[in-house]
Formats: C-alpha cells, sequence, structure tokens
C-alpha cells in the first residue's frame, strides 16, 4: 500500500443495516451469521494480530465486509472464502465503493472453508477472521492442516470456545480442541468483545484468540493416530485412561499396557495430558 492510497471507508451499523436491506438478507444461526458493526472492534482485531504490508490474509465468513475493509487499510492482500452466495456476490461492489485503492487486492471466493482444498494465488501467511461460531473449531482446525504457509492469526470466536482453545491441562475446559490446536500452534486468549458489537446481538459475548504457528511434535505416529487417541480419552471425561482408550487399543489390557509404556499415571484422564502425553500414547499404541 503506498501514502497515495486513500484509506478504506469502514462499515458502522447503519451502513450495515442498508447493505443487509438492500440485499434482503435476514442472517441466519445455521450459518452463524453475526455481523460487526462497530468500526473500532475490527481495527482492534487487524492491530491485535499483528499483520502488515507483506501479509496475505484469509478471512472466513467476511459477510458484509467489516472486517474485510479494516484489513485492506492494512494487508497486501485478502483472500475471502464466504459460503452464501447472496454475500460473496455483494462483496466485490462493496469493497469497489468503500476502498477503490485496494480493490484489487482483495480475492472473494464462494466456498464453505471446512471444504476447501486450496486457495488462490500465493500462500497466505496469516488467516485472520470472525469466526461463524457453529463452525469455529473444525475450520480453524481445518486450515491450519490445510495451509502450512499461516505464520500467525486471530480468530474471534464463542467466548466459551475461546476458553476451550487456549485452555491448558488440567482445566475444567480443556479438551479436544485445546489439544488438537495444540498441535498446529502456540494459542492464547486475547481480548472479550462484547454481543452489542453485532448485528444481530448473538446471546453470549465473543473472545478472541491469538496464535503463533510452531512445528508439530516429533514422533513415529501420525497427526491422525494420536488425533484419534485424543478423541478417545475425551468421548468419555469421567473415565481413567485404560478405559476410555480400550475401543482404540482394542483391549482394556492393552491400553493399560499403552499407559504404562507412555508413563502415565495408571488412574490419569485426559483432561491431565499435555500434547506431548497423548503422542507419548499413540506411539505406545500403534
Amino acid at each position: 500500500m503506498t501514502s497515495a492510497d486513500a484509506a478504506p471507508s469502514l462499515l458502522g451499523a447503519a451502513s450495515v443495516r442498508q447493505l443487509a436491506a438492500a440485499l434482503d438478507l435476514r442472517p441466519t444461526k445455521q450459518r452463524g451469521q453475526n455481523f460487526v458493526i462497530d468500526a473500532n472492534t475490527v481495527r482492534r482485531i487487524v492491530r491485535d494480530a499483528e499483520v502488515g504490508p507483506d501479509d496475505v490474509v484469509v478471512e472466513v465468513g467476511p459477510g458484509l465486509g467489516s472486517l474485510t475493509l479494516a484489513l485492506l487499510e492494512v494487508v497486501r492482500r485478502v483472500v475471502a472464502v464466504e459460503v452464501d452466495p447472496v454475500l460473496a456476490a455483494a462483496l466485490p461492489a462493496t469493497i469497489a465503493e468503500r476502498a477503490p485503492a485496494q480493490a484489487d487486492r482483495c480475492e472473494v471466493v464462494l466456498a464453505d472453508a471446512l471444504r476447501v482444498t486450496e486457495l488462490p494465488g500465493e500462500p497466505p501467511t496469516a488467516l485472520v477472521a470472525n469466526l461463524p461460531y457453529n463452525v469455529s473449531v473444525p475450520v480453524l482446525l481445518h486450515l491450519l492442516g490445510l495451509l502450512p504457509s499461516l505464520e500467525r492469526g486471530m480468530v474471534m470466536v464463542q467466548l466459551e470456545v475461546a476458553d476451550r482453545l487456549a485452555a491448558a491441562p488440567g482445566s475444567k475446559v480443556y479438551g479436544v480442541p485445546s489439544v488438537k490446536a495444540a498441535w498446529y500452534a502456540e494459542l492464547r486468549r486475547a481480548g472479550t468483545v462484547g454481543r452489542s458489537v453485532f448485528w444481530p446481538a448473538p446471546h453470549v459475548d465473543s473472545g478472541l484468540v491469538a496464535w503463533v504457528r510452531r512445528d508439530p511434535p516429533e514422533t513415529t505416529a501420525s497427526r491422525e493416530q494420536v488425533f484419534a487417541v485424543v478423541d478417545a480419552a475425551f468421548a468419555q471425561r469421567r473415565k481413567v485412561l485404560r478405559q476410555a482408550l480400550r475401543g482404540v487399543a482394542g483391549s482394556v489390557e492393552r491400553a493399560e499396557a499403552a499407559v504404562a509404556a507412555a508413563g502415565l499415571e495408571p488412574m490419569a484422564r485426559g483432561e491431565q495430558l499435555a500434547l506431548a502425553d497423548f503422542v507419548r500414547l499413540a506411539e505406545a499404541l500403534r
């Protein structure tokens, strides 16, 4: 971006409602559609995501373009993945009107982010998104696995989900999302966003989760094998590992032997284990 570029005109409450009315849009719970109506909120997300003029950013669920416009103020290119055909078709016109100097640096992809297998253009470096509540964790894990070029990012999700993603072993909310996300990245809670900055307002607050890519653990087990152990360990949280892993191990005896081989306590539960512990368990079960 050059200094001669005019800054994008961000969306506020009135402009969001006008755009929605023009499209005869009724936000649906099914697609987790809650649109940000506060310019300060999207600027804060972009700032705290620490993206800049060298970044190619993937945005999932751009909706009417609130966050997209804020990203175009700062980054080199945005690839916006939108599942709703009406919204995907309308977004380029909104960008052309409100960010004409940056319009050629945004590409809208009509697709379900859970099913994309590739994205157009050069490899993206960051993921910054207001993720749809109902699919936020699967989308995040899918893109982290699909796009190894992603170095860092910031996602806005339901507050409870933000807590789970950033939880440490032993926490009451530590679970499958915590462990699987840790395979790809270091995650941390990066703030809370009140429900009043959305239209329609959701029934819960949102949380910001920042993450930085790290190498997966070195292991003789595959990611799929490790994740299968994670799923089994948390399927019935109250069960100790030798019982919880019976299905994936083939027997209680084999599960018990794997727990011992991994150097874990016989009465340990999944919620007490770090990613490295699950990796050792998967190796012992191979």
